[in-house]
């Protein structure tokens, strides 16, 4: 099984439980049975502590179904004891039991049965946000917005997203049979699943032709992830690129190999990668290119935010140790722990921290200490020793700890609050559904613009609508009301806070104006991947993207050079 790297994700659990009393000492020995390999070379002399508490834990749980006042349901409290156990640990070393195995499968191959379709909860409603595509949902006409009122018979309303989602998904070459409704409309639809693959490359092209600066989204590293990379690569260079941006903004992880694959595509052979380093020498492994490059000389940058985490660590981090790239954006998620998975009984796994990663200049990027925490049981930032010296390649200072940062950031201004509120109330999805239902066509979405007319149209369609946000301001003040109120001077000021909280108040309709660039952005993108989907979405979000804007403009002030060699700063 190979090594994965990926951010944090809800621990779920499912665990069988017996009646028979005799099986607890025949379950305590097995269990003391398979874990004597991991005891012989892990634990040494807490060999005696192990098995002792692996009795005391077997005798309490029999105690407990046997004797408490209510029923304790077996699975569910086992469930708990093990979600703490693990917890106390690390976010990533989780417990996966048969009933989940699939969605795991998802995370490493980004692949599952299916219609090709994410799917939402509006009110009692589950509908469709958005269709990928070329698979059978894009294919038999169903867009977002469409609501599923049964999937092969069985009527959806009151069930959650998660079992609509099991009731479309199945093996590939399986049919389903859908009723839909769009705008009142009843409609039929008898779909045949396919082997559903999220694209790890999204989109790719080329987003500067003056400059010939070609550009490629990577959105995981699954199985796949290293041959998209090196496809779309070919691809923007015959197109003209002669510079390119590679985008790993949003990118949680996958798998390590992977990595070190796509760091190859633009390193000579035998370049040191990643070590990984663990409490026992098994983890301890050195990774290198193995391959010539593609590509070892095209200028390159590397776009990161605070939401780039593991094996993206790894190749923004590697690139810029290597000095091969400058790395644009936000200090990345800090993720330098790697993930093995153990096979356990009931076709059940133990993904499980055991190691941590190292990149070239011999820095580790991990954040986090979860071995210490502080007084409310978080975790405290890992110690850096301001003494450690870690270098670049041609000598630039780069720090341990805390992630990547960046050669150059990018001070993006958050989006207005009243952003947020329209988004909150779906109002962006619902407009965007009311467009696609009267415009057939938009035309290409690189071109496709927000008029004067279309914006008041939005803001009359929003402004008998329900929609709540609070500024920093408000949020300030009620804070500020709290404490007068606890100081009891508040019936002495209560005439000037409220005077304040009524000049502070948002007022919609003023915002819907003020910010017009700002709600712009987001309804433009959701119009426009109504008729063109993914690949639609990131084309229309080049033109505003302020990353791939101050990517541009290095690479036309033929700054990459200087900042990777050292002179410029």
């Amino acid at each position: 099984m190979d090594t994965t790297l990926f951010p944090n994700q809800t621990r779920v659990m499912n665990m069988r439980s017996t009646s028979r009393a005799p099986r607890w000492r025949t379950w305590t020995a097995a269990a003391a049975i398979g874990l004597t390999g991991a005891i012989t070379i892990a634990a040494g002399d807490n060999y005696f502590e192990i098995g002792k508490n692996l009795e005391v834990f077997t005798d309490l749980y029999k105690e407990l179904n046997i004797y408490y006042v209510d029923d304790t349901q077996p699975g569910k409290l086992m469930k708990t004891g093990i979600d703490a156990m693990l917890s106390s640990l690390d976010p990533y070393t989780q417990y996966i039991p048969e009933s989940d195995i699939e969605d795991y499968r998802f995370q490493t191959t980004g692949q599952y049965g299916g219609i090709g379709a994410l799917i939402k909860r509006k009110g009692d409603l589950v509908v469709v946000s958005e269709p990928y595509e070329n698979y059978p949902a894009m294919k038999a006409g169903i867009w977002a917005g469409d609501e599923i009122m049964e999937v092969d018979g069985r009527k959806v309303t009151g069930m959650n997203t998660d079992e609509v989602s099991k009731l479309l998904k199945g093996q590939s070459g399986t049919t389903v049979k859908l009723i839909m409704q769009r705008n009142g409309n009843a409609s039929a639809h008898t779909l045949t699943r396919e082997e559903i693959k999220i694209p790890d490359v999204p989109y790719k092209g080329i987003v500067d032709q003056a400059n010939h600066v070609g550009y490629i989204k990577l959105n995981a590293f699954t199985q796949t992830a290293s041959a998209d990379v090196r496809a779309a690569l070919k691809e923007v260079k015959e197109q003209g690129a002669s510079r390119l941006i590679l985008d790993l903004r949003g990118n949680g992880g996958g798998l390590l190999r992977e990595a070190v694959s796509i760091v190859n595509l633009f390193v000579p052979k035998n370049q040191l990668v990643v070590e990984t380093r663990g409490r026992i020498s098994e983890w301890d492994k050195t990774y290198k290119t193995l391959s010539d490059p593609v590509d070892s000389e095209i200028p390159l940058v590397v776009l990161v935010d605070g939401q780039s985490a593991s094996a993206s660590e790894i190749v923004s981090g590697a690139l810029q140790d290597l000095d091969r790239a400058v790395i644009i954006g936000d200090r990345t998620y800090g993720k330098g722990l790697v993930q093995q998975t153990k096979d356990l009984i009931y076709n059940s796994k133990l993904k499980v921290t055991v190691a941590k990663y190292y990149i070239p200049s011999g820095r580790c990027i991990q954040k986090l200490d979860y071995a210490h925490r502080d007084s409310s049981g978080k975790a405290t930032e890992v110690k850096v020793v301001e003494t450690a010296a870690f270098k670049t390649l041609n000598g630039r200072k780069v720090e341990e700890g805390r992630g990547i940062m960046p050669d150059l950031e990018v001070m993006e201004p958050e989006l207005a609050k009243v952003v947020g509120g329209l988004f909150e109330a779906d109002l962006f999805f619902d407009f965007a559904t009311k467009y696609r239902l009267e415009h057939p066509e938009i035309g290409p979405a690189e071109d496709f613009t927000i008029t004067d007319a279309l914006y008041r149209s939005f803001v009359d369609f929003v402004k008998d609508k329900q929609f709540d946000y609070d500024s920093e301001s408000m949020e300030a003040l009620a804070a500020l009301t709290d404490k007068v109120k606890k100081e009891r001077y508040f019936d002495h000021a209560q005439d000037e806070l409220e005077a304040l909280r009524k000049e502070l108040a948002p007022d919609r309709t003023e915002d819907l104006a003020r910010f017009r660039t700002d709600i712009e952005e987001v309804l433009r993108n959701e119009i426009v991947a109504r008729y063109h989907f993914q690949t639609g979405r990131a084309k229309a979000a080049m033109g505003t993207d302020p990353y791939v804007k101050k990517a541009i403009d290095l690479f036309a002030s033929g700054g990459v050079a200087p900042i990777l060699a050292g002179t410029k700063n």
